[in-house]
């Protein structure tokens, strides 16, 4: 046998491997085997898979966004809280803050912010605009603009070195309530 007839016979056997795992991932998928309740964690393989495409897809995408310079501005931080205390604490909770029925309820959980994250505000800024799929994370970027989704990355970088009061007193002396942040946006756009 020449070398050209056992390429074309591992290129072959090659097509054919494929085709079958193929089919046994389709078979798999749709004898509805595997258990997509949130009440039962993902195999360890599949968590791994889930969270490595969800870090890579996140660091690849957050890599356009440009970060303006004005993240630890007073306005930013403070209309952020507001947001943050309105939209996200119930998922991601606060400093000094139980878990609520939401958070105890998501599969995956989702990540308490107040101790930080090891993301970038780049990659904040992507996550809140877009959301993840399948995590209950929403993308806010349909109904915020981009300079609302910045106020709230500019409050997470400031989360972490908030004590529960600080964090209390930070969300009470917000400069306007989402509801009027929402009618000032709408008005900006209309």
């Amino acid at each position: 046998m020449n070398n050209s007839m056992r390429i074309w016979k591992w290129a072959g056997i090659g097509a054919v491997a494929i085709v079958a795992i193929g089919a046994a991932g389709l078979a798999f998928v749709y004898s509805g085997v595997y258990d997509v309740a949130a009440d039962v964690p993902h195999t360890r393989l599949v968590y791994w898979l889930l969270d490595t495409a969800r870090d890579r897809s996140v660091a690849v995408h957050a890599q356009a966004v440009q970060v303006p310079g004005d993240l630890a501005s007073p306005a930013r931080i403070s209309a952020g809280a507001d947001l943050y205390g309105e939209m996200c604490s119930g998922c991601h909770l606060a400093p000094g803050m139980q878990k609520t029925e939401i958070s105890r309820g998501l599969y995956p959980a989702a990540p308490e912010l107040a101790p930080g994250t090891d993301l970038t505000p780049a990659e904040e800024f992507w996550i809140i605009k877009h959301g993840i799929k399948m995590t209950g994370m929403a993308a806010w970027g349909k109904t915020h603009n981009d300079t609302l989704i910045w106020d709230m990355v500019a409050f997470l970088q400031k989360l972490p070195s908030l004590s529960p009061d600080t964090y209390k007193a930070l969300v009470k002396s917000a400069p306007a309530d989402h509801d009027e942040m929402m009618k000032m946006q709408d008005h900006d756009h209309g």
